[in-house]
């Protein structure tokens, strides 16, 4: 099943990393890790080796390489686990801000549980809205319609 969800944005808005999430984790390419963390796509490469190297995690099991439509070679998409090796070590502005927010999730989690998407709850508070409305015009409806039979 694949979803798509904001899961952070920056300080500054300028910043919205929407993804896709897939088999439970959600995959970016580098480029995308660029602008995530704002930093040269080198810094990346740099980090991104780095983490393989130390063995941190493993190469197979944490990329998945796939072509894109459009697109004259395959580009290698990297999962959760390496985005967060690397949002933690990319000296950056929005690094920082990055692991700010993901020490916040993992705070929730420890402490609460669980941790709230506030995106969700608010798209499902619109969902909430807009079947109420509904309702209403409905209800308001069928009772004009009542009243004139």
């Amino acid at each position: 099943m694949i979803n798509e969800i904001e899961i952070f944005r920056s300080e500054d808005e300028k910043i919205s990393l929407e993804v896709k999430i897939e088999n439970e984790t959600v995959w970016l390419t580098q480029a995308q890790m660029t602008e995530l963390f704002g930093v040269d796509r080198t810094v990346i490469t740099r980090h991104i080796n780095n983490v393989f190297r130390d063995r941190e995690l493993e190469r197979e099991s944490n990329v998945q390489i796939l072509h894109i439509a459009n697109s004259d070679r395959p580009t290698q998409f990297y999962d959760l686990d390496v985005i967060i090796s690397v949002g933690y070590r990319v000296k950056s502005k929005r690094g920082v801000e990055f692991r700010r927010w993901a020490n916040s999730v993992l705070r929730q989690y420890i402490l609460q549980g669980y941790a709230v998407n506030n995106n969700r709850i608010n798209q499902l508070g619109e969902v909430i809205r807009i079947m109420k409305r509904t309702e209403n015009y409905l209800n308001g409806r069928q009772m004009s319609c009542w009243r004139w039979v």
